[in-house]
């Protein structure tokens, strides 16, 4: 059978008895790699977090800046790194609780950052998004009052200014940088 037999049903957690999560449509997921169904981590991808706010599903994150399992995800998990010993942890749960079916080696094409040549792990973070015409308009007159080299990128900056709608105000990275 195929993905769409199974929408608007239901499967049981693996691991957290009681815990039922939803099978929902998702149209990045296609039956090209595998059986055209994954599970859906709302806090760790833009893909996910789309079907996720769509459906008005909880964002939880239960992985810390560090790639550390928090609190959350349980006192078998916590503290454990996600991609090392955590990955294991979870292995000897599914198994525990007889919900392995099957496990193998996989190359998960995860991106890698490229300083350290170590996969990366997409997480939610907070952020506060503006849409104001008073932020655009400080903005641009702001511009104007910086030296820019070459000046004939001013007015290119002035006109991406002018059209964007959303201002995300972030402590994420040094100011300036796309």
């Amino acid at each position: 059978f195929s993905g769409t037999d199974l929408v608007d049903g239901s499967c049981a957690h693996p691991i957290i008895p009681g815990r039922v999560s939803p099978l929902l449509p998702a149209n990045h997921v296609t039956m090209a790699k595998g059986t055209g169904l994954v599970h859906t981590a709302p806090a760790h991808g833009m893909e996910d977090y789309s079907v996720a706010s769509h459906h008005q599903l909880p964002m939880d994150c239960l992985v810390d800046e560090s790639g550390f399992f928090t609190e959350a995800a349980g006192p078998e998990l916590k503290n454990k790194n996600v991609l090392e010993e955590g990955n294991e942890a979870v292995i000897q749960m599914l198994q525990a609780a007889g919900s392995l079916l099957k496990e193998e080696k996989y190359v998960h094409s995860y991106p890698y950052d490229w300083r350290t040549k170590k996969p990366m792990i997409i997480r939610a973070s907070k952020q506060w998004f503006v849409n104001t015409a008073n932020v655009k308009a400080a903005a641009q007159d702001l511009l104007k009052k910086v030296k820019v080299i070459p000046t004939s990128a001013v007015n290119r900056m002035l006109e991406m200014l002018d059209r964007r709608t959303f201002w995300c105000i972030s402590r994420q990275r040094c100011w300036g940088v796309p």
